[in-house]
């Protein structure tokens, strides 16, 4: 925890910046508003004031109060605590989710629990303070910028306001390395707010990471993966990629893509994924919907080629080795970034479609226009083909057979269009009978019996000799 004290607040009065009420979710400022009236002090904090100073459009708006959780949800009825790490209360307003928190003590005089291990991780951080020491105690300069409902000013406590002006990325407190080591998620979120914001990272704060990446190993996946879909899911997910391998945070994330990028095959690794990340970004800026399984089958598609590739060597049927290497590298990657289980099974059905997409012959192709993860496996194919790392040739050939007709999708194949084959009826057994019936019953009881007993044709043909 950092040990200086922060100097006494800025206040700019609402006539002073450009935050308007206007801006803020009603929700959120519902939220804010009852805690006042209830006799509590209430804030909007962090990113969210952050972003409307910006004059950029928040993505979530959240609340630090000086209520307890329990009492939060005293006020509403509609509330949820969650957390263990940070008890937090999630006030629900439909699909919204209006998070707030209690404001963080800063030591053993604070009310709650606190859980640190010895090389200065905090594992559990309920213990709750003052408003100067919640600041204290949160991450970035401009994530520390309260907006207060009672009076509608900003409170500065951390210098957040002159380095928004200054477009910089600084750390609360004078120890870097310790504040990386409380949290080292840190780290990622530096990279994350640098990128989003287009804010350099303070030299102080950006110097120890490349020696402190490694606790990212110390990280539950979960929480890495939430990281990860932060950070290529929000539309700079290019230059987000670029800055963590500057920093060697990305082995930490990948270790088995980042040693084939290593190696470059041809530079097709680099390109492959930088062709994928910047995909996604242009789908987020069009308003597009990306989907996490798609994101994770490029980032981890190199090492499962490779390992596809040295099985087929090995002498293994084409579908088992697709097979195997899948699910030897989704399997390893699940010790770094927990895939949550709903991508990681169409992640691997992307890949499992590409040597599918190969063949050509057949009935495959169209049994293949029908799979539910058609579209998704052929625009990965259509990625590979950009990056050159397989035929342009059957990228183009996938996209034509999609839209012409049935009969040029034939002639596509090699064949004409099949026609349905008549199946032959068979005459009733009674109508057999009746033509083989003679003066008797016995006898044509008896010649009927051993008619329908023979194949179709013999039996058609007894009927009509006795005609």
């Amino acid at each position: 925890m950092p040990s200086a004290s922060l100097p006494e607040p800025l206040i700019v009065p609402r006539p002073e910046h450009p935050i308007s009420r206007a801006d803020i979710s009603p929700n959120a400022l519902k939220v804010l508003n009852r805690l006042k009236q209830a006799g509590f002090e209430a804030y909007l904090v962090g990113g969210g004031v952050r972003d409307l100073l910006l004059g950029h459009e928040p993505k979530d708006f959240d609340i630090a109060t000086n209520a307890t959780p329990e009492e939060v949800r005293a006020v509403f009825r509609n509330c949820r605590l969650i957390g263990r790490r940070f008890r937090l209360a999630h006030v629900f307003f439909g699909r919204e989710i209006v998070e707030v928190a209690t404001f963080r003590g800063s030591g053993a005089d604070g009310d709650g629990e606190a859980q640190v291990l010895e090389n200065g991780m905090i594992l559990r951080d309920n213990v709750y303070g003052s408003i100067t020491e919640d600041a204290l105690r949160r991450d970035f300069t401009v994530n520390a910028l309260y907006y207060n409902i009672a009076d509608f000013s900003v409170v500065d406590y951390a210098g957040g306001l002159s380095d928004i002006e200054a477009g910089r990325l600084r750390l609360i407190g004078d120890d870097p390395v310790a504040r990386y080591r409380e949290d080292p998620v840190r780290m990622l979120r530096a990279v994350r707010f640098a990128c989003k914001l287009g804010f350099i990272i303070e030299p102080d704060c950006a110097e120890p990471i490349r020696g402190l990446a490694h606790l990212l190993g110390e990280i539950s996946p979960a929480r890495l993966f939430d990281e990860t879909l932060k950070l290529f899911h929000s539309g700079y997910a290019l230059h987000a990629f670029e800055k963590l391998r500057h920093f060697d945070l990305f082995v930490q994330l990948f270790p088995a893509t980042d040693a084939c990028l290593e190696r470059e095959d041809h530079a097709f690794p680099i390109t492959f994924v930088s062709r994928g990340l910047d995909n996604t970004d242009k789908r987020i800026l069009e308003g597009k919907p990306v989907a996490p399984a798609f994101l994770f089958a490029v980032l981890l598609w190199e090492p499962v080629r490779i390992r596809y590739q040295e099985l087929l060597a090995e002498g293994t049927p084409s579908a088992e080795a697709m097979a195997l290497a899948s699910h030897e590298i989704a399997s390893a990657q699940q010790r770094r970034v927990a895939i949550q289980k709903r991508f990681a099974l169409p992640m691997r059905e992307i890949w499992a479609l590409q040597p599918r997409l190969e063949r050509r012959q057949g009935k495959r192709p169209l049994a293949l226009l029908g799979h539910p993860r058609f579209r998704a496996a052929y625009d990965f194919l259509l990625l590979r083909a950009e990056a050159g790392e397989t035929d342009s040739e059957l990228a183009q050939w996938w996209t034509r057979f999609q839209s012409v007709d049935a009969a040029e999708r034939a002639r596509m194949l090699g064949s004409s269009p099949q026609r349905k084959r008549k199946r032959r009826k068979r005459k009733p057994k009674s109508a057999v009978a009746g033509a083989s019936n003679g003066s008797g019953n016995g006898g044509a009881n008896s010649d009927a019996a051993s008619s329908a007993d023979r194949p179709a044709s013999t039996a058609a043909k007894a009927g009509r000799g006795d005609e």
